[in-house]
């Protein structure tokens, strides 16, 4: 076992980076060597993990813990911050996902020639954030890496975008800054709240340094906890994941305490911290009504961009909702589950008439993803075991068809400057090659059998139908969305690619054929939807068992 693989797949991009911005070369070609050269590591690195975890061992794995910040604060008690990593079944799938597609997307970035040293720096230091996100076990790490990611991401779009990209970047920057806001106003009052009950005995004197951990200490110090024997300047407060997930560690009388008597107005505290959470990842999925950024975002960004905004930013909002709404907040998320259900119903439904109606290609590829987003909240409010593997299955398969996608609308956009749908017609005449693996992409994404679309959305319909806190009306009214997503794919697909052959706007000639490049990029990722559409168990095996640790815990 290599030692700290899971920061080597945070440090190498960041190093990556800043070998880039300080190559004495000023040759874009070298830049984009060791972008690849960078992503190729890392993916090697995943291909590693993924042959040594374990799928029937439901906790964290790989794990690495450091002592990072510890502050006495006087009657306060003791700040405690841990550089804590791991992964889970959870979390993996979604690690596994964000290597492949930064890979795809930094060999889509090949046609980049303007400022490529800031280009593949802000790339590289992307990368690194954004697997961060899904290896950190606290939740001072987490934020860190879940703001940094907003910096490169807001350049990116903004340096490198379309016409109006100084207002994508700014709006997308205002939404997600303002989601991050609320996270951090929840994230400090589960500090305050909350104990790390091993650092604390250590503190009481009844553990030494060296000692092993016996069964009954944590036990014992959350009891001690209740009968108030525990000195408030001796309590060690901590950000980590597993202690903020116990509702045993929560100090008596705190603000979020489980039997807290706090109140704003007549909202109990602990309710308005589980809705400041879930708006605050609600804007990174998106969710109805605070999506409005991503389609100006899409259409603006580079293809590259577009394909990673799409294939994996938008993954860390669904997972922000499985390992920290719901598992924070577990009672509210339950007792809140059917306006959870009916926000994700409406960005179903909502997201699937928006891209019937579109005309621009890239646009409607980012209302169709709105509407697929939703497929995910609809199965983390079911709180069933078939509800949330659905959800991680479709946040895999959503993110391998969009990054697709998005692809697929850069080879005509590269070509011609023209995104419009309606000045194409008979494209399978000229770009064969072109036509099969767009049909593809469309085909598994409007949920065809055998692709992984499929999969993901009839898990989170099953798993919403059989779940007791949600009416089977919120499910059934969501299967409209499988209705639409056949439309709007399949006119696309008609008027794009069928009858006479004809181009609106200029020479024809331009229309050639798959590059050998574009063909290295899509066809391993038609491959991928097609094997997780007929061999599902390589994802449900992983999953499995932690959701069903996961949800044993949240109702003990």
């Amino acid at each position: 076992m290599i030692d700290h693989i899971l920061s080597l797949l945070i440090a190498i991009p960041m190093l990556g980076a800043a070998a880039v911005a300080l190559w004495p070369s000023k040759q874009a070609g070298h830049f984009r060597i060791v972008a690849l050269v960078t992503l190729l590591i890392e993916a090697l690195l995943a291909v590693f993990l993924f042959l040594n975890f374990d799928n029937q061992d439901f906790a964290h794995q790989m794990a690495e813990t450091t002592d990072w910040i510890t502050l006495p604060i006087g009657s306060l008690g003791i700040v405690s911050i841990d550089y804590a990593l791991a992964v889970d079944g959870i979390s993996f799938p979604l690690v596994l996902l964000a290597v492949i597609v930064l890979l795809a997307g930094v060999v889509s970035s090949w046609e980049i020639s303007q400022k490529t040293r800031a280009y593949f720096s802000l790339y590289l230091l992307l990368t690194g954030s954004v697997i961060g996100c899904f290896l950190a076990q606290d939740f001072f790490l987490f934020y860190l890496f879940f703001e940094f990611m907003l910096l490169p991401m807001y350049f990116l779009i903004g340096l490198w975008g379309g016409p109006r990209r100084e207002y994508a970047a700014l709006k997308f920057f205002i939404y997600t800054f303002f989601g991050s806001l609320l996270i951090l106003i929840v994230m400090i009052g589960l500090y305050l709240s909350v104990i790390d009950p091993l650092e604390t005995a250590r503190v009481v004197g009844i553990m030494g340094m060296e000692d092993a951990i016996h069964p009954d200490l944590i036990p014992q110090i959350q009891q001690w906890l209740i009968d108030g024997k525990i000195a408030p300047e001796q309590i060690v407060h901590t950000f980590r994941f597993q202690y903020l997930a116990d509702p045993g560690n929560y100090l008596p009388g705190s603000l979020l305490h489980l039997a807290s008597q706090y109140f704003v107005g007549d909202i109990p505290l602990r309710l308005l911290a589980f809705w400041f959470l879930f708006i605050g990842f609600a804007v990174k999925l998106p969710v109805f009504p605070v999506h409005t950024w991503l389609p100006d975002a899409h259409v603006e960004a580079p293809t590259p961009i577009s394909v990673v905004l799409a294939g994996i930013l938008l993954k860390i909002g669904g997972y922000g909702f499985i390992r920290i709404v719901d598992g924070f907040f577990p009672l509210e998320a339950q007792h809140s589950a059917i306006p959870l259900a009916i926000l994700g119903m409406i960005s179903i439904v909502y997201g699937g008439f928006n891209a019937l109606g579109q005309t621009d290609l890239k646009k409607m590829i980012a209302y169709s993803s709105v509407s697929h987003m939703g497929f995910v909240l609809l199965g983390i409010a079911a709180f069933t075991a078939e509800g949330l593997n659905g959800a991680i299955y479709q946040m895999v398969s959503h993110g391998i068809l969009s990054a697709m996608l998005f692809l697929l609308a850069g080879v005509v956009y590269d070509r011609t400057h023209d995104r419009n749908i309606d000045h194409y017609r008979g494209l399978i005449s000229v770009m064969p090659q072109y036509t099969i693996i767009t049909g593809i992409a469309f085909f598994a994404s409007l949920g065809l059998p055998g692709f992984s679309g499929f999969v993901g959305e009839i898990f989170t319909l099953m798993g919403a139908f059989q779940s007791d806190a949600l009416p089977a009306w919120i499910p059934a009214l969501s299967t409209l969305g499988i209705v639409l997503a056949a439309a709007y794919f399949l006119w696309t697909y008609q008027r794009m690619f069928f009858g006479s052959f004809w181009y609106k706007n200029g020479d024809s000639s331009v229309l050639t054929d798959l590059t050998v490049r574009e063909k290295t990029l899509l066809i391993p990722l038609a491959i991928l939807t097609v094997l997780l559409g007929i061999l599902p168990g390589i994802l449900f095996n992983m999953t499995g068992p932690t959701i069903e640790a996961w949800l044993r815990g949240l109702n003990h």
